[in-house]
């Protein structure tokens, strides 16, 4: 045994030990002041880890059918409150969220302190504030996106000249990689005013491969963040592959910033409408407001967040309707009476096409990008319910199991797009059984611009082109399978020819 395996076992057995005491010590004394939700019974040292599996999102699902939606596990030494039902989701997100408002940090989400800077991991605090308000004011308020609506209606031309070629050429288009780089380039314009992918480049592909990288090092389970005391040491190396993730779009991203910071000095310089210059403004007229560094994670996470989440949504989207043709059909019908053949949709039509609307929402009902939202933490001892959520408990809501629970939803493992027929429900968080982009005061600031996307898209690749899979796929054979980090994805990319309408 070489000596850094041997030091490695003598910390591993520490950690075990120190966990073992707190089990059978601290963790007896508090469960008898203070009663925890049920829970399955942890074994020692490791409590529930070995209940949770490759699927977390499906084992806690069906641990909570026996438990209950307030169900409590020990997560090696972290006390973990999973929350299953829209009540219990309403209580965390609404009732209490000034106690749960905090987030739980995964290990790897410190790689360049990037947990006390990046908008989804920041503390409520007057940095946050200002990034929230940036966000809901400048970046994405309806007035900036009705403004720079042309951007997204070029970036879509540019995804259906893609299919147009792949219809001519009969060849399958993978629809998650096409989904990607179109919602990447609409970023990259939003924010710098260029395209940093074209379909076929490498850009493109390194650029994803880095996004699933990072959403699968922040949702994969760690050592670090089950036994706190293993943290320094990096036990599974997430952080030490997270720091090399970030800084590959850190520095693209520095050196983006201080090519416009040079070329705002130049005298007559065109002025760029984009969200960098608007931040730049900000940043030159209040630097205590936020800083290069601050906007240089806040673009980090726009372009992570933003792009993975989208096209995972849209590529389910489209695996739901290829495989549930009659749903397509129906879609058609309503884009063909309310748009007629042939003709381009614009963002105004959305509101006249109720049918697409609720395709959307059931997509979101069965596929949640982040099926276990962003974890929390509570800030101080709540009751909920008669049991005690205790302080720095991490709070975890399975939005995949609220989208699937049989007291909400009839067929709740069916893809029906009528159940939203005439619905008020909304995934704005107001509605606690539809809870994509979570709820509270930490909902994504990003959905206005991910729900103009995603009907946009869609509707515009169903009204234009049929589709039919390859390879001898059908619709009933089709692999509908997930895989899962910190979002859902589907575990083997759709492909399929489009054929013009």
């Amino acid at each position: 045994m070489d000596w850094l395996s041997f030091s490695l076992y003598l910390i591993l057995t520490w950690a075990l030990l120190e966990a073992l005491f707190y089990s059978l010590g601290r963790g007896k004394k508090s469960s008898r002041s203070k009663q925890l939700p049920p829970g399955p019974k942890p074994f020692p040292v490791i409590g529930n880890l070995h209940q949770l599996g490759d699927k977390p999102h499906k084992s806690l699902a069906k641990l909570a059918q026996k438990h209950g939606p307030l169900m409590s596990l020990k997560l090696g030494q972290v006390t973990s409150i999973v929350i299953s039902s829209a009540a219990m989701a309403k209580e965390v997100l609404q009732t209490h969220d000034h106690f749960f408002c905090n987030r739980t940090i995964p290990d790897s989400l410190r790689a360049h302190d990037h947990h006390t800077i990046g908008l989804p991991w920041l503390p409520v605090s007057t940095m946050w504030r200002n990034l929230r308000k940036i966000c809901n004011t400048q970046l994405f308020a309806n007035k900036m996106l009705d403004s720079n609506e042309n951007l997204r209606r070029r970036k879509l031309q540019e995804l259906l000249e893609e299919v147009r070629q792949s219809s001519l050429s009969g060849q399958a288009l993978d629809i998650g990689k096409a989904a990607f780089t179109t919602v990447l380039n609409l970023l990259s314009n939003t924010i710098f005013s260029i395209d940093l992918a074209d379909p076929n480049s490498e850009m493109a592909r390194n650029f994803k491969e880095m996004v699933c990288n990072i959403m699968m090092e922040a949702g994969k389970p760690n050592l670090g963040d089950c036994f706190p005391v293993l943290r320094k040491f990096d036990p599974n190396g997430r952080r030490r592959r997270m720091t090399k993730y970030f800084s590959k779009i850190l520095d693209l991203n520095d050196r983006l910033i201080n090519q416009r910071m040079e070329l705002r000095k130049l005298p007559g310089s065109a002025v760029k409408n984009d969200v960098l210059e608007t931040l730049l403004n900000i940043a030159e007229e209040n630097s205590e407001v936020i800083n290069k560094n601050e906007i240089n994670h806040l673009l980090l996470v726009l372009f992570v967040a933003g792009s993975d989440t989208t096209s995972s949504t849209f590529q389910w989207a489209m695996a739901e309707l290829l495989h549930n043709p009659e749903v397509l059909s129906k879609a058609q019908l309503e884009l063909e009476q309310v748009i007629g053949k042939g003709n381009p949709i614009e963002e105004s039509d959305i509101a006249r096409l109720p049918y697409l609307q609720s395709i959307v929402k059931e997509t979101f009902r069965l596929h949640p990008a982040v099926p276990l939202l962003l974890p929390r933490k509570a800030g101080a001892d709540v009751e909920i319910e008669g049991y005690t959520v205790t302080k720095g408990a991490q709070v975890l809501v399975n939005t995949w199991a609220i989208g699937r629970d049989t007291n909400l939803w009839d067929e709740p493992n069916s893809f029906k797009p009528e159940r939203f027929w005439g619905s008020e429900v909304d995934v704005r968080g107001r509605n606690f059984e539809l809870i994509p982009f979570g709820g509270g005061r930490r909902i994504c600031p990003g959905l206005p611009l991910a729900m103009r996307m995603l009907h946009l898209m869609l509707g515009s690749l169903i009204h234009l082109f049929d589709w039919k899979l390859p390879d001898g796929v059908t619709p009933k054979n089709m692999n509908m399978d997930d895989k899962v980090g910190l979002t859902l994805e589907m575990s083997q990319p759709l492909r399929a020819i489009p054929i013009p309408l």
